[in-house]
């Protein structure tokens, strides 16, 4: 069975909890480079726990858009698309290469251009209005 989702897993403008801030644009050129190959979609980061693909990542005017499906065929898939259902994994994580970045007098960063490697269904999002929800779900015979 495949769940669809989608959220955000960044938002333009807001300061995260290390104090780094996404700027528009910051993932454009990566976008470009990842050229329609679908990103993994991890648990918690972690590269031994795939549990699903990115199919859709764009930038809008908020931030970077996401759509996607978890396969609950996977060995944590069905936790975390449980979890997503409950509410209690709602958050969205980045992986990233930085590629530019311009420091502020605060001590934070303006993240100015990223690319991504991988993101995940995390607890803890290091911005926590980096949030999903279950889209729709769909058997293996619809899917």
């Amino acid at each position: 069975m495949k769940v669809r989702i989608e959220g955000y897993g960044s938002l333009f403008g807001v300061r995260d909890l290390s104090g780094d801030v996404v700027r528009p644009g910051a993932f454009t050129a990566g976008l470009v480079r990842l050229a329609g190959a679908e990103l993994p979609m991890l648990f918690e980061h972690d590269p031994l726990s795939p549990i699903g693909r990115w199919t859709r990542l764009s930038e809008d005017s908020l931030g970077l858009f996401l759509a996607g499906e978890i396969d609950t065929g996977t060995r944590a898939g069905p936790r975390a698309a449980a979890r997503l259902a409950g509410g209690t994994l709602t958050g969205l994580s980045i992986g990233f290469v930085l590629r530019r970045a311009r420091r502020r007098s605060d001590g934070g960063r303006d993240l100015l251009a990223l690319d991504l490697v991988e993101i995940s269904l995390v607890a803890f999002p290091m911005l926590r209005e980096a949030r999903a929800r279950i889209a729709v779900s769909l058997s293996s015979r619809a899917a």
